[in-house]
């Protein structure tokens, strides 16, 4: 029998992928679908646990195979009530998740990369340097663990990473999430958000019915592009005319994402040209206060600021929200997000 590390992993795999497995071992078609069950309705940790199967076909299964779930190794619980895991992934790398409850709903953090390419200015996750992708098995432990020990309501891939830099494991990870022999989510339950990378941008939007959120930070060029260096190779201009081609006046909900820094991006000026900007997409706005991160001279701007800007975007058609500030204490906040401690000591305290 195979080690455990020589083994591959049933969750990730679909359907059809595991039919394939069953045919392998001469082993009944209709098992697949029980594994599929088990994997994603019931959430088992171990084939022990697949009792409808015999146990014959259980100990084939076992030979190669093994479930992939994972749980944490730790738990921060912030004063807020916001709660940030750490998860191993199959590579022994770590990553982090985080779980943000708001009355009587939860919304799920996921990440897809351990560390991140894209190196904005005010991410503590790209200051770590990019360390991998996250397999489709990686990105669905996270999940299936938080449903099956946690209420939740919404994922949102907004975690460590650049979800569209893995794209390819992204939609496969939502297709089982929205399978009905999968999670059988809706896709308005999940978010994901991106910087808007040219080569897989359209690629997100036509192959999935998933909200979406663009990290926009800035609508004039020049600025845009010292905080967001993915603004090089695909221009504001150009992803909100790509924008244009798309349907978001329905069920499905585009939204964009921006962070408020003290002058740099609060003024009228930069108000005025988001509202140009924007004027053509059905569309909102999410301000997000800034968590200041080591090594970065940023600084956010004021809470009477981020109101006036606000009222002004939201009187002049542009409906606008200010993102609660949630988890800052355990640096589960939106910038704030990093495993390099992990990876540079080894070590699994957060």
């Amino acid at each position: 029998m195979l080690t455990n590390t020589e083994k591959q992993y049933l969750l990730g795999m679909s359907l059809a992928q595991l039919q394939s497995v069953t045919t392998s071992f001469d082993v009944p078609r209709f098992v697949a679908k029980q594994i599929m069950q088990w994997v994603y309705q019931k959430r088992v940790v171990d084939i022990e646990q697949m009792t409808n199967i015999s146990k014959e076909n259980r100990l084939k299964l076992k030979e190669k195979y093994m479930v992939g779930a994972e749980k944490p190794i730790h738990t921060l619980i912030s004063k807020d009530g916001t709660e940030k895991y750490l998860f191993p992934t199959k590579n022994g790398l770590f990553v982090e998740t985080v779980l943000i409850p708001d009355k009587d709903r939860n919304t799920l953090c996921v990440s897809t990369q351990v560390g991140c390419k894209m190196n904005c200015l005010f991410c503590q996750t790209g200051k770590q340097g990019f360390h991998g992708n996250l397999s489709v098995c990686d990105i669905l432990a996270q999940i299936q663990w938080a449903i099956k020990e946690k209420n939740i309501d919404n994922v949102v891939f907004m975690g460590q990473g650049e979800p569209a830099d893995n794209l390819d494991n992204v939609l496969k990870a939502i297709e089982l999430m929205t399978d009905n022999d999968g999670f059988a989510w809706s896709p308005k339950r999940i978010t994901v958000s991106t910087v808007g990378l040219k080569k897989n941008f359209k690629k997100l939007i036509e192959q999935t019915k998933v909200n979406i959120a663009v990290s926009l930070h800035s609508p004039l060029h020049e600025q845009r592009m010292k905080l967001m260096p993915a603004e090089k190779q695909f221009e504001i201009g150009d992803l909100v005319k790509t924008l244009q081609d798309y349907d978001f006046s329905h069920q499905r909900r585009l939204s964009f994402e921006y962070i408020m820094f003290k002058n740099e991006n609060d003024s009228i000026k930069h108000a005025q040209a988001l509202i140009k900007l924007l004027k053509p997409l059905q569309c909102r706005m999410n301000l997000i206060r800034f968590h200041k991160i080591p090594n970065v001279e940023l600084e956010g701007a004021d809470e009477q600021t981020i109101v006036n800007f606000r009222d002004y975007l939201t009187s002049h058609g542009l409906f606008t929200t200010v993102r609660a500030s949630r988890g800052q204490d355990i640096m589960a906040a939106c910038g704030m997000l990093s495993t390099k401690k992990q990876m540079d000591n080894k070590s699994n305290d957060f």
